[in-house]
């Protein structure tokens, strides 16, 4: 019942971000160096997360090193792919003061003749150029990375839950952190390019609530799911850890850490920013239940066989 009561609540708090996500432009002042200290933070927190939880409890659910490495391996060709396809995670949103400077000041550097534009700036100007319709591939996309995320989520609960005792404990807090940050950083895109598509306020809205359940609906229907598997739960879910590790870690180190990379300005910040990310990863460690990085395939199973053993 704790469970279930802590996963509803995980959703819901993923819900409300996704939504806050998606109208942030008319609520904030939404600056070029916020979203680029927002994105490194993010990244710093999913690259810490997806290392220091997701691999761990992983390797733990499975106790083979092999097929932990395939699946996470899995999950990042996965989405690799993803964001290749579908371009999803288009972030450069900012089109205040400072944001414009900048572009003044790489066009001063190009010529008047050349037309093309840095890393981290090009999903800016695409939007003036944005067809009505653009934005369905990259719903698509990110509908789908969604429904990935709330499978990581659920995963995290159920593993740290199985193996947990007594009392009240937050299982999963990191992997729910993690998504909790970034769903705001996708709905924001969606809506973005819909807004630049000349689409209605209200279909927007539409649009932003629909992406926003995704996560609660992958979240719900992995955890529900494991019912009917019987034995094989901790095997699932070790797979599905796996393969959310390797989806937060090309999200870090693919999509969102090289766009704050590349850029000369608020070097120091953007550092920072990422540092208190992983630290931030690292110190959600003292939460979790006692024995959550502790246990093995084999206890799962009710065998005391070393855990490389059970790799078929």
């Amino acid at each position: 019942m704790q469970t279930t009561s802590l996963l509803l609540f995980y959703c819901i708090c993923i819900v409300v971000c996704s939504l806050a996500g998606g109208a942030l432009p008319s609520l904030v002042r939404l600056t070029h160096r916020r979203m680029q200290l927002v994105m490194s933070f993010v990244g710093g927190l999913m690259l810490g997360v997806a290392l220091l939880h997701l691999l761990p409890h992983s390797l733990a659910e499975q106790g083979s090193i092999d097929r932990t490495a395939g699946w996470m391996l899995g999950g990042l060709l996965f989405m690799f792919l993803l964001i290749r396809v579908f371009h999803v995670h288009a972030h450069e949103h900012g089109d205040t003061a400072d944001a414009l400077d900048e572009h003044l000041h790489d066009r001063d550097h190009e010529g008047p003749g050349d037309h093309t534009h840095h890393h981290g700036h090009e999903h800016q100007h695409d939007h003036q150029h944005t067809h009505a319709f653009s934005w369905l591939g990259l719903a698509f996309g990110l509908a789908l990375h969604t429904l990935i995320d709330g499978l990581a989520l659920g995963a995290a609960v159920a593993a740290e839950a199985h193996h947990a005792g007594s009392g009240f404990a937050l299982f999963g807090l990191g992997t729910f952190l993690a998504v909790a940050l970034h769903k705001p950083l996708d709905a924001l895109s969606i809506t973005s390019l819909m807004a630049a598509g000349g689409w209605r306020k209200q279909d927007i809205w539409l649009a932003n609530i629909g992406f926003a359940l995704m996560c609660p609906l992958g979240a719900i229907g992995f955890v529900f799911g494991l019912g009917s598997l019987l034995g094989e739960q901790h095997i699932v879910i070790g797979c599905a850890l796996g393969f959310a590790a390797g989806v937060f870690l090309c999200i870090s180190l693919a999509d969102l850490l090289p766009e704050v990379a590349f850029h000369a300005h608020d070097r120091l910040r953007l550092t920072l920013a990422l540092a208190l990310g992983i630290l931030l990863a690292w110190g959600i460690g003292f939460l979790e239940p006692d024995h959550a990085h502790h246990h093995h395939a084999g206890e799962a199973q009710g065998t005391s066989e070393p855990a490389h053993d059970h790799d078929h």
